[in-house]
């Protein structure tokens, strides 16, 4: 399996537990920094790396009514504050091609998002800038489909990549977890990540918005580490319930500690 280098960390096998963590949506400065700040001082007490995550556009919300975020300028001028000020590298998802190369110059990985990662033309502009990569395998994929997505990475000289299980598409407003995926994708030859929050959601359950079951955030968590994955995606929030994104998921800040004292020794007895 090929390391992943992202910033001043490395994500592979027998590589330290890596992190992606951050609110879905950047809800203003103040609050990214926050968060931010928090979770640099929760993971200190960990052996794991950190790499923070947030949104400048959730292009994809079920309604035309929800919140978007601040937009590209200044969200990636958000993404930067946090870079330099904590020394941290930081990840955002684009949702369109033109968008690819402005991210780049600032995050240190851009993600794929599922709903969009067979879009070629997307795939190739992400691909073809410096950043490293995370795709998010569609819910719509098996784990072996995902060798096309990495073909298409690979045409464009980038093979800093990241493949993230985000659960698989149950029926109608559900989705399932199938931790065989992890190896299956590991076999791809790239780290693989576990993304724990949104493979609670319920797609559209809500009608207008998605639901959620976070009760079953830490389950799934544990039950990733267990499989063996490189790397854990979870979105956090200082009070979910006023999360103007994904507010049925994300986890509560003041819950990671517990959780990750876990999730360490988990990750401990796996590697050994």
């Amino acid at each position: 399996m090929k390391k992943v280098a992202i910033g001043n960390i490395s994500i592979g096998e027998k590589e330290p537990l890596a992190v992606i963590a951050g609110p879905c949506v950047i809800e203003s400065e103040e609050h990214t920094l926050f968060i931010a700040d928090s979770l640099q001082k929760i993971v200190r007490s960990f052996p794991f790396s950190l790499i923070f995550k947030a949104s400048y556009d959730k292009a994809n919300r079920s309604s035309i009514d929800s919140f978007r975020g601040p937009g590209l300028q200044e969200g990636l001028r958000i993404l930067e504050r946090v870079k330099n000020e904590f020394g941290i590298p930081v990840l955002t998802d684009v949702h369109s091609p033109s968008e690819a190369k402005a991210a780049a110059e600032v995050c240190d990985m851009i993600q794929i998002p599922a709903f969009l990662c067979r879009q070629t033309d997307l795939v190739a502009a992400v691909g073809s800038t410096k950043a490293a990569v995370n795709v998010k395998k569609g819910q719509f994929l098996a784990p072996w489909d995902v060798k096309n997505v990495v073909d298409k990475l690979l045409s464009c000289g980038n093979d800093r990549i990241l493949l993230t299980d985000r659960g698989t598409s149950f029926g109608y407003n559900n989705l399932v977890s199938d931790f065989r995926a992890i190896p299956l994708l590991q076999n791809l030859g790239f780290p693989v990540c576990f993304d724990a929050t949104h493979s609670v959601q319920l797609p559209g359950g809500l009608g207008n918005a998605s639901g959620g079951q976070r009760e079953f955030v830490p389950v799934l968590a544990k039950a990733a580490i267990a499989a063996g994955c490189n790397a854990l995606f979870m979105e956090c929030h200082p009070d979910p319930q006023n999360a103007k994104s994904d507010a049925a998921t994300v986890m509560p800040l003041n819950e990671l500690f517990a959780l990750f004292q876990k999730l360490d020794r988990i990750y401990n007895a796996v590697q050994q």
